[in-house]
């Protein structure tokens, strides 16, 4: 993608990946991502913000080129992350006269990922300023926003919020403004439940803590720019604050039917007592849809047969990465087969400590479920529907 002009002398100049369909070896990229570097020329100095990833450092290269940027003074750093810093020595290499602005923390971090030499950087505090001459680049140190090095950098005379992965969105575009607010909304809830939801009470922080600054543009990193800011902020707004909905995400694994028999009982006895259930078959389920179902949901009940004495290795890792994700549920439960025993409930329980979640009573059937087990699966809908109304989740 060629580098465009957001506004005079600013310029979007980084690189649209159709092609990606995975991040970290982990995280699902239905829509591709880009990688948005932004070139912010003053009438004294000029500031690189974030570069891009290095598989697709030669657009980076060539878009500066083609702006005919004969000196960069400062790349600004706002994340360590190789997405986004994996073209510094690229950059540095073309523009040897650059120095590295970076949080402390990051400095640290860039010369143990990237080898940059200490000289080439300039560490910079809390809401502290370089002036590029006309313009004013502020740093706001926001950790955790998701390592824990990051910042943002804030164009005061244009109030453009250049925020990194905050308010970000794996998706890839030529357009360079938030055009399909229904289309951004999903995959900024995926990325935000994939990537921020472990951090949510920081989130809220950040939050509050950008509420000082006037803002007219939000420049992520991944995704279209946000003209109309309070969209993706009020979206996180609501991600990080609101209270769970009357929701139950439910996802399952059945290798011979007993479990999937005792899942579609279940679900039809939740909604008819009210209850809104997103249910997966892990066997074809994208995990991030898991996660966007997750952010929203009061109670996960997870579906499993017994193999070798615990749970099916899909449900398994389907409960390591909720654990990881930390979303804001209250309440949890277990419901399955097995043929002749097992420790399923256990080791599940045992597998997601951070879910601060009141484990409601299992049910777990020997071989077919009977009339007994659909008995006990309609008190557990039952008391899941109660909870749920003692809380006030709607």
């Amino acid at each position: 993608m060629a580098a465009r002009e957001i506004k005079q002398n600013i310029y979007s100049a980084g690189a649209v990946d159709w092609d990606r369909r995975l991040f970290d070896a982990l995280i699902p990229l239905p829509d591709g991502t880009t990688y948005n570097s932004y070139l912010v020329k003053g009438s004294e100095k000029i500031a690189l913000i974030d570069t891009v990833d290095p598989s697709t450092q030669d657009v980076l290269m060539n878009n500066l080129n083609q702006l005919g940027v004969a000196n960069i003074d400062y790349i600004v750093a706002n994340h360590a992350e190789q997405d986004h810093s994996g073209a510094i020595p690229k950059v540095m290499e073309e523009y040897p006269e650059a120095k590295v602005v970076v949080t402390p923390k990051c400095k640290d971090m860039l010369m143990d990922l990237l080898m940059i030499p200490e000289e080439r950087f300039i560490s910079v505090n809390d809401k502290e300023t370089i002036s590029l001459g006309d313009r004013t680049l502020e740093f706001i140190h926001a950790p955790w926003v998701h390592w824990p090095e990051t910042m943002l950098t804030y164009l005061r005379e244009e109030k453009i919020l250049f925020s990194c992965d905050f308010f970000g969105s794996h998706l890839a575009s030529t357009d360079l403004y938030v055009t399909d607010e229904g289309q951004v909304y999903e995959a900024a809830s995926r990325y935000y439940a994939e990537i921020m939801m472990p951090f949510r009470t920081i989130i809220q922080k950040n939050m509050e803590k950008i509420k000082e600054y006037p803002i007219e543009i939000i420049a992520p990193s991944h995704g279209p720019m946000h003209d109309n800011p309070e969209f993706i902020i009020e979206a996180y707004h609501s991600w990080a604050f609101d209270d769970p909905k009357n929701i139950v995400v439910l996802p399952y694994i059945s290798m011979h039917a007993s479990t999937r028999v005792m899942v579609e009982y279940f679900v039809q006895a939740l909604v008819q007592r009210g209850v809104t259930v997103k249910q997966f078959d892990l066997t074809v389920t994208d995990l991030g849809k898991l996660a966007i179902a997750l952010v929203d949901a009061a109670t996960i009940v997870i579906g499993t047969p017994t193999v070798l004495a615990g749970p099916h290795p899909n449900v398994a890792y389907a409960a390591f990465v909720a654990n990881a994700i930390r979303p804001n549920l209250k309440f949890a439960s277990i419901i399955g087969s097995y043929g002749w025993g097992g420790r399923t409930v256990e080791q599940l329980a045992g597998m997601i400590p951070n879910l601060k979640v009141e484990l409601l009573d299992p049910v777990l059937s020997k071989g077919f479920p009977k009339e007994a087990e659909f008995k006990a699966l309609d008190n557990l809908a039952d008391t899941i529907a109660q909870k749920h109304k003692e809380g006030k989740f709607v």
